[in-house]
């Protein structure tokens, strides 16, 4: 009994005098230290073969990749200063995979040192092993999905963000030149230098002027033709949707094409069956920037206004009949029936859908270039009449091969259309009550 006693007393005092700081330290110097320290051998030699194989696997990978990021290369001719960058943005996304796992290391070995302190008795490895897989096993599912995330989508977003910041463009490209870092002289040239500002003026105006009215004339056809064929009174209503859903079964280049076709200046048919027996007059639909514009938003009009009435043909058959009749009782018109009823009622309900509408639109690339490729040509600018942002980073990246300035229009782009989408749904009425609930 006595020594029982001795021995649990032993133990009480190596409990005590267990110190998390020492623990925190020994993991800090090296991966698994930390967690021999607080005698959980499996886990320490775990963590110490995991660190010993990347540093003897990546080490020299990572040299030269954090060497390339920063010079880009010293030697034209040897040196290749996209492979060089590409180099340094793997090393800097296993660095960071690097580092959480040494802070996991950390945060780990230092809590169980306080529970050690504190009298914690550690589990036995069968206990350890369902424990940890039971806590893991959501992080071993999703870990596959988001490593290809980070090397599909995350990986590829930093290599054009850091195009932005170099000087890669045709006269600039290794192997027999070097790329150089720059700042931020790309936006600066862009906002000072006559030829890009003009261009980025123009091209952003139109942008804009593109986006707003082309999508908005497809959301009020769309909602105009739902509300109508809606009506009690129209019959054959499984017909006439179908018909007025028939644009949206046709594939969206294939209907690009055949108005390309029809309106072209000299044997398209809107110029020679329509405009000139009709009114003696051939339009320049294709090399009058003004024309092909209207054409531009007619079309997109009348592709994009199926999804639209699809969308809210469903939504008004949801309204209750009650609230009209209670409306009709309080003797409302037809247009107060719309807009106290109908209309905030679709837009309650779609408002996420119409935001993504927009932000389509915004980098609606197939209409601009398949219509005319983006023209017609303008004196004085780098890009065609009708292009759009995301046409004229096209342009820039496959027929000029001006690949930095294509990315800081690119980063442009991406940044208007976050902010833009989150400003939206944070002031959607429908997000807010989601987020009442």
């Amino acid at each position: 009994m006595s020594n029982d006693r001795h021995d649990e007393s032993q133990s009480s005092n190596q409990r005590k005098n267990h110190n998390p700081k020492i623990a925190l330290i020994l993991s800090l110097l090296f991966a698994g230290l930390g967690q021999l320290y607080n005698k959980r051998y499996v886990k320490g030699i775990a963590f110490i073969i995991l660190e010993l194989a990347f540093i003897v696997t990546f080490k020299d990978f990572i040299h030269l990749g954090l060497w390339g990021i920063s010079t880009l290369g010293t030697i034209p001719g040897t040196d290749h200063s996209i492979f060089l960058l590409v180099y340094g943005l793997v090393s800097i996304i296993l660095l960071a995979f690097v580092i959480t796992f040494y802070v996991f290391n950390v945060r780990d070995a230092y809590k169980q040192a306080q529970l050690i302190k504190k009298g914690w008795e550690a589990p036995t490895f069968k206990e350890s092993v369902k424990e940890g897989y039971d806590k893991s096993f959501p992080y071993l599912l999703t870990a596959p999905g988001l490593v290809l995330v980070i090397f599909t989508v995350v990986f590829p977003l930093m290599f054009a963000i850091s195009l932005a910041f170099t000087n890669y463009d045709l006269y600039n490209s290794p192997p027999r030149n070097l790329v150089e870092w720059v700042g931020f002289q790309n936006f600066v040239n862009l906002v000072t230098v006559p030829l890009w500002r003009s261009t980025f003026i123009s091209v952003f105006s139109w942008t804009i002027i593109w986006t707003l009215v082309a999508t908005s004339l497809q959301i009020a056809l769309g909602l105009f033709l739902a509300v109508l064929v809606n009506d009690a009174r129209i019959k054959f209503k499984k017909t006439i949707r179908t018909i007025l859903i028939l644009p949206w079964a046709v594939p969206g280049f294939v209907s690009i094409l055949i108005f390309a076709a029809m309106f072209n200046d000299q044997f398209g048919a809107i110029n020679r069956d329509i405009m000139e027996p009709l009114f003696g007059v051939s339009l320049p639909w294709l090399t009058d920037p003004f024309y092909t514009r209207i054409v531009l938003i007619m079309i997109q009009t009348w592709l994009g206004y199926p999804f639209i009435f699809a969308l809210f043909s469903g939504v008004l058959q949801s309204i209750s009949k009650d609230w009209y009749e209670a409306a009709e009782v309080d003797g409302a018109s037809r247009w107060q029936k719309f807009r106290n009823i109908t209309l905030p009622h679709v837009l309650f309900a779609t408002a996420p859908l119409l935001i993504i509408q927009y932000t389509t639109n915004f980098n609606n690339f197939n209409i601009i270039y398949l219509f005319n490729q983006g023209g017609p040509a303008v004196r004085g600018q780098s890009a065609g009449g009708t292009d759009i942002l995301i046409s004229w980073v096209y342009s820039l990246t496959f027929e000029t091969s001006n690949y930095s300035m294509a990315a800081a229009i690119s980063l442009i782009i991406g940044l208007m259309v976050s902010i833009f989408a989150i400003f939206q749904f944070r002031k959607t009425s429908s997000f807010k009550e989601e987020g009442k609930r």
